[in-house]
């Protein structure tokens, strides 16, 4: 066996333990119970308003939000994340989805985390909505910094397509971004 077949193995193995350990991590795997994600939509949503209020103006204007109630991220080496949400709007959950990510690269630690995704546009969510695997990229822009504090919510800021707000972070992670984070339909 050369060194190459070698580092492959060991990349697949170290994905699939990153995997291995966000699945152990109480993120609701396995739990595709519609009405449970939907308690745990409305909890996060409502916990969001409590802790950063501006959300609400967000959540007023927006074409739809996309809450993930709980992400778990882990990793040494390679890493990955997983989660289970909602895609609500008008305030009633209308799809199901799921994030999963695998990385590679120097990272240690695990966290967990709530998110939420403004779609701002009729065009971003139809874009969303019919992807068979969206992912975010570098075009979104966060209303809750990375340190959990508010930021506040402005004309230009409402004019970006997608919004992001990560709160409630749990546990010791270098960096925390939704870049690269995959999602999926399910169905519950």
């Amino acid at each position: 066996m050369d060194n190459s077949q070698i580092s492959r193995r060991v990349f697949t193995l170290g994905a699939f333990a990153g995997l291995g350990v966000t699945a152990a991590c109480g993120n609701g795997v396995g739990t595709n119970n519609a009405a449970l994600l939907d308690a745990r939509v409305a909890a996060t949503e409502q916990e969001m308003y409590r802790l950063y209020p501006h959300t609400r103006d967000l959540a007023d204007k927006a074409n739809g939000m996309l809450v993930m109630p709980l992400v778990t991220e882990a990793g040494f080496g390679f890493g990955g994340a997983y989660g289970q949400g909602a895609l609500r709007i008008d305030g009633v959950s209308v799809d199901y989805y799921s994030l999963s990510e695998v990385s590679g690269g120097f990272q240690i630690g695990a966290q967990q985390y709530a998110h939420v995704l403004f779609f701002m546009t009729d065009d971003a969510l139809t874009r969303f909505r019919r992807s068979s695997g969206w992912a975010v990229g570098g075009d979104i822009e966060y209303v809750i910094s990375d340190i959990g504090e508010g930021a506040s919510a402005n004309s230009t800021t409402v004019l970006t397509p997608v919004l992001a707000a990560v709160f409630g972070r749990a546990g010791l992670f270098a960096g925390a971004s939704l870049a690269g984070n995959k999602y999926s339909r399910i169905i519950p």
